[in-house]
């Protein structure tokens, strides 16, 4: 039961604290400080970093039950504080929750971003991102953590263009207008996040696996792999059908003054990406768990 608990708010970190990044990066080059406004974004950033904050006290708790074997809290504590004081772990648990009170604070919305980054990178050290030492640990530290902020970029991304689908007080006509804007301009950065999955993908199973194709051949690591990489081949066939056909679908729409069909397509083939995201994560939760087989 502990186990499932563990990877439950290891998907809860990773689910909120990208959706804390991506919007505050998609508000960033995505809107323009009014639009930011209509979409209440930083509310949404508040709400997701009083979350992570919760999500980040519970697992270490249960981190430090599961490492302890500590059956009630006098027994735990003291671990507890041994977690938090002496591990790395807790040195960059206490960066999170400080990256985290910022973000969720800041009225600056590039500083709380960037907080919100640090505090994604730290789950870098629950993971297989510290398996190594020197040099090569550093690398894969680096390519973990470029490899969650640009995830947490296409997710955040996702969740804006959601918010935007859903009624609210805008106008409907004016908020049509700005999620085409929007989903152009997403679209050489969109890419730009795909490639740097790929390649710190590619690099981050060299890490772990090694330069062989062994480490798929069977196990329960290698079927959750292969269905994270499937997942991610879904992903990248609706966005393909969001950049080529939808988004031109909805530019035309607009022009000829009816776009309800457009936008109904747009809302299915978000909800299904979105749920491959929540799929792929779920999967990452429970890998991380796993030592490759």
């Amino acid at each position: 039961m502990s186990e499932l608990i563990s990877i439950a708010l290891r998907f809860a970190l990773y689910l909120d604290l990208m959706m804390l990044f991506g919007l505050g990066l998609f508000g960033l080059y995505g809107l323009h400080a009014e639009q930011r406004r209509w979409l209440n974004l930083r509310a949404w950033m508040g709400l997701t970093g009083g979350l992570g904050l919760a999500f980040s006290v519970a697992s270490l708790l249960v981190m430090t039950q599961s490492m302890s074997g500590a059956t009630h809290w006098q027994a735990l504590w003291p671990h507890v504080q041994m977690m938090l004081w002496q591990t790395d772990l807790g040195l960059t648990w206490w960066v999170r929750i400080a990256a985290l009170v910022l973000a969720a604070l800041s009225t600056h919305l590039a500083l709380a971003t960037l907080s919100a980054g640090v505090a994604l990178a730290t789950l870098v050290w629950t993971g297989h991102g510290v398996m190594h030492e020197g040099v090569q640990g550093v690398w894969h530290i680096v390519s973990d953590s470029a490899h969650l902020l640009a995830a947490a970029g296409w997710v955040g991304a996702l969740a804006a263009f959601g918010l935007l689908l859903m009624p609210a007080p805008l106008p409907q006509d004016d908020r049509v207008q700005v999620l085409a804007s929007a989903l152009a301009g997403f679209e050489r950065i969109g890419a730009g996040f795909v490639l740097v999955l790929i390649g710190t993908g590619v690099a981050n199973y060299l890490f772990v696996v090694g330069p062989n194709l062994g480490g798929i051949n069977g196990g329960v690591y290698a079927v959750l792999l292969c269905l994270k990489l499937g997942l991610f081949g879904v992903m990248l066939a609706l966005a393909a059908l969001n950049r080529f056909h939808l988004t031109p679908l909805l530019q035309q729409s607009i022009a000829a003054g009816d776009y309800n069909v457009a936008i109904r397509a747009l809302r299915r083939s978000m909800a299904l990406e979105f749920g491959a995201v929540v799929l792929i994560l779920g999967l990452v939760a429970w890998l991380g768990t796993l030592a490759p087989d």
